[in-house]
């Protein structure tokens, strides 16, 4: 089980960050944290209001229980803190502690919104600011990318391997309503971006996220926050195959906590060993994987569009 966690925001790194490596620690897990390195404009995300399924997730999720007020106003009423900044100790504590770090984004809003419509110099800009202040943060370049809101381009996926990515999750695995894959057989792959075929492995995240499933009536039974770490683990049972699961340091890192260490647990009793994406790609890198094409979908639970799996060709 590949445990992929994205922090978002300035109270997640410095709230939820802590906390997850304690419970992480107290588990003997390993985990990859990806950051968020510039400023926590979260208070921009109210600009998606008009977009088909936001006021849904925004109700069933209580954005404000978990995000906090003062969050949802940075760049709007507050000026958004600057993370790397602000948070480089809270950031080093994390490799210090053992876990792989690497990077999520520069400005999490700016970049979810933005990139799918964006050129190349952008994105290209964007990526490099952030793999500068991870420089300046960590002491050494990144080596591993997880796109925020699994939003991506072409140009995105070819500077991986510009910058010598060997291995990134910037996509998901397409889902059936009941949480399921789609197609059993997704999973590690590589890209073909304008007819080349990129070097760096992507790693999809496979199963459906907290905030996807919350509220949601599946199968006839609505998901809460007492069963929705039982469901999360019948789509794991049986433990044969490898899964890359997403969480978030504003959700499982703080509120939501209590559920993680369910699932830790129960992941623990199915017989899987808790990885980091370095231990993931550690399996797969000498594999003959598939190449799939960069390609758009749809995923219960979650408004607009994203980064998913392709058909291998």
């Amino acid at each position: 089980m590949t445990l992929k966690i994205d922090v978002d925001t300035y109270r997640g790194t410095r709230e939820g960050v802590p906390n997850l490596v304690r419970m992480l620690s107290a588990h003997q897990a390993h985990a990859t944290f990806l950051f968020s390195l510039g400023p926590d404009h979260t208070g921009w995300a109210l600009r998606r209001a008009l977009r088909p399924g936001f006021f849904s997730k925004v109700s069933r999720t209580s954005v404000v229980e978990h995000y906090g007020l003062k969050t949802l106003m940075y760049g709007t009423l507050l000026p958004g803190p600057d993370i790397g900044k602000q948070c480089a100790a809270e950031l080093r504590a994390v490799r210090d502690a053992g876990f792989e770090c690497g990077i999520h984004t520069w400005d999490h809003v700016l970049w979810q919104d933005n990139v799918a419509k964006r050129h190349a110099a952008w994105t290209v800009a964007m990526m490099r600011k952030a793999a500068a202040r991870y420089a300046t943060v960590f002491g050494a370049p990144p080596h591993t990318h997880g796109a925020a809101g699994w939003q991506m381009n072409g140009a995105a996926f070819v500077e991986h391997d510009t910058a010598g990515y060997r291995y990134a999750s910037d996509q998901r695995c397409v889902l059936n309503e009941n949480g399921t894959l789609a197609n059993p057989a997704d999973g590690p792959h590589r890209l073909a971006v304008d007819g080349k075929v990129l070097d760096c492995i992507q790693l999809p995240t496979t199963l459906p996220t907290l905030d996807e499933l919350l509220g949601r009536e599946i199968d006839g039974t609505l998901i809460t926050t007492a069963n929705i770490a039982p469901f999360l683990l019948k789509l794991t049972a049986g433990a044969t195959r490898d899964h890359v699961y997403t969480l978030h340091a504003e959700l499982e890192g703080q509120k939501l906590a209590p559920i993680f260490e369910q699932l830790l647990a129960g992941w623990r009793a199915q017989g899987y060993r808790l990885a980091s994406m370095a231990d993931h790609y550690g399996q797969v890198k000498d594999d003959v994987l598939p190449v799939c094409p960069m390609t758009w979908g749809e995923l219960p639970g979650r408004s607009g569009q994203l980064m998913v799996q392709g058909a291998a060709r």
